[in-house]
């Protein structure tokens, strides 16, 4: 990993698949993802962790089983270790997510969206 600075619309430009999050920086055992999100994802968890989703530009809701969030460019939600929740975006979101390495997007749900874990851009 560069010690440079790292511009997210760049990194943006390298990757146009949804639900795949992209690495793009470590600090300590956490990972800095790019993500871009439309459609539909599936619900899941991360019993052994909390998520952070920040939007870098569009408009998403994350579902839980008893409210849903909305959230546009500039705002940040922490999902709880453990919450069952469902991201979706009528349109494409881009996002940053902040997570301990190792953790897969979909949990422990087994779906046809579940991306390759550790990827680099």
């Amino acid at each position: 990993m560069s010690h440079a600075p790292i511009n997210f619309a760049e990194k943006l430009t390298l990757f146009s698949e949804h639900w795949s999050p992209k690495v793009i920086a470590e600090m300590n055992d956490y990972q800095f993802k790019l993500v871009k999100l439309q459609g539909e994802f599936v619900w899941h968890d991360h019993p052994g962790t909390d998520e952070v989703f920040i939007v870098l530009s569009g408009e998403m809701y994350i579902a839980f089983r008893d409210r849903t969030e909305y959230l546009k460019e500039g705002d940040m939600l922490v999902v709880p270790k453990g919450a069952e929740h469902k991201p979706y975006a009528e349109h494409e979101c881009q996002v940053l997510i902040i997570e301990p390495k190792g953790v897969v997007n979909t949990g422990e749900a087994d779906s046809s969206l579940t991306a390759q874990n550790d990827v680099w851009i």
